[in-house]
């Protein structure tokens, strides 16, 4: 009975961890697109395409095209419970997601390309011991995403591309086993889980049609994608040495998959007055496929466990401005709406994330023939919401956590285009 309970705490935590990865997601891909409000999906002026859309990369005039950068990414998140009085604010370390793209034209009609991004990569440090300790303390997740891809150029008007995603991450979590539970010496008894080197594969593919100089159309699909966490360490500290404990010092292994959502693109782009560029992205992230979380355990006996997220399908709105002010900057401006993907009653501590709005701003500075380098700058405002918890059990009993939650985050971020 004490091992089923353990592995339930085990359980409960990994589903509360990994599912940061898509309820705070801040996309930072490219900073020429990061400035223009993160679109790009029909924007053709740099390697950046090989995220965006890697129909595009074979439209690109020079052989070589390189694009590299890194976003420093600082958040802020305050929490309250009024009735009580209660209050944490999170002390976030700097996130940087980097980013890597090359293409190489072989024909005019052929370009293949390679990309290496960190979409999911930052971090949430909430006091020890505060009141949502039970559910969250700190939690650490990374992923890298690498894609080797092929661009196709069909006609004058209409290319393809796209290719294999290889992704590899893992995660670290921490928080109290429960909301009162202490050691002899007072100590709240904690449990951390730990994953790492979980890997898979998923696709992409896209197309561009351009039917005027001025004029482009893009889309682009990025598969669902499963993370497989096999033999990962639970492992319990400061429980105290007494057969009523409801868990036991010591480390466990589990096995969990967890579903990355398919992500539809499309958009446009407009040059117009010879040095203004207007682009519009809708995201589509197919979230509704993350119902629930479930784990399977390695002794024989214990049940699975199911752990219910009920994400439901989000929408981003992207606009963005680009106007090449002299001969060497280019300044660009935008704005994107992120849908949130939680729905009520499912708002934990660890994914505090609602709908936001996000300001961004940026240039390019030609350094020299072959060189330019490439700075953004973004806002993001979270809507205050008053939201809950409320699939924390304990003693049989269902126990809500509720309470204000305010959000913000900073971006800045400086890269490097090169060409030959």
């Amino acid at each position: 009975m004490i091992m089923k309970k353990l592995l339930f705490f085990a359980a409960f935590l990994l589903a509360a961890s990994v599912t940061y990865a898509g309820g705070y997601r801040v996309s930072a891909q490219g900073q020429r697109a990061l400035a223009m409000g993160h679109t790009g999906v029909a924007v053709v002026n740099s390697a950046e395409l090989a995220f965006f859309n890697p129909a595009g990369l074979v439209y690109l005039e020079n052989k070589l095209n390189i694009s590299a950068g890194v976003t420093g990414v600082m958040s802020n998140v305050k929490w309250q419970n009024v009735e009580s009085g209660q209050f944490a604010e999170t002390d976030n370390p700097i996130g940087t997601p980097f980013y890597f793209y090359a293409s190489y034209k072989v024909t005019d009609f052929l370009t293949v390309g390679l990309s290496a991004y960190s979409p999911y990569g930052s971090t949430v440090e909430y006091p020890t011991d505060w009141a949502g300790s039970h559910l969250v303390n700190n939690i650490d997740l990374q992923a890298i995403y690498i894609q080797p891809l092929v661009s196709l150029r069909l006609s004058e008007y209409f290319s393809i591309g796209g290719g294999p995603i290889y992704v590899t991450g893992g995660v670290n979590f921490n928080r109290n086993v429960n909301r009162t539970l202490t050691d002899e010496q007072g100590d709240r008894s904690n449990v951390e889980i730990d994953a790492s080197n979980v890997t898979n594969w998923g696709w992409s593919a896209s197309w561009m049609f351009t039917p005027t100089e001025n004029f482009r159309i893009g889309f682009n699909y990025r598969s669902e994608v499963i993370l497989e966490a096999e033999n990962g360490d639970a492992t319990f500290s400061n429980v105290p040495n007494s057969p009523l404990s409801p868990v036991q010092n010591g480390t466990v292994n589990f096995d969990a998959s967890l579903p990355m959502p398919a992500e539809m693109t499309v958009g446009l782009s407009y040059s117009f007055l010879d040095k203004w560029l207007f682009a519009f992205d809708y995201n589509r992230a197919y979230w509704s496929v993350y119902n629930d979380l479930m784990i399977d355990f390695a002794p024989e006996g214990v049940p699975d466990s199911s752990n219910p997220r009920n994400y439901k399908n989000a929408s981003t709105y992207r606009f963005g401005l680009q106007y090449e002010a002299l001969d060497q900057l280019t300044l660009r401006a935008g704005y994107y709406l992120d849908e949130s993907p939680v729905q009520s009653g499912y708002f934990a501590p660890e994914t505090p994330r609602n709908d936001s709005h996000g300001f961004t701003g940026g240039f390019s500075y030609q350094l020299s023939k072959r060189f330019a380098l490439d700075a953004s700058v973004t806002y993001l405002r979270f809507n205050e919401v008053d939201a809950s918890y409320d699939f924390y059990t304990e003693n049989g009993q269902s126990v809500p956590f509720e309470g204000t939650y305010k959000s913000n985050a900073f971006l800045a971020g400086l890269g490097v285009t090169f060409n030959l």
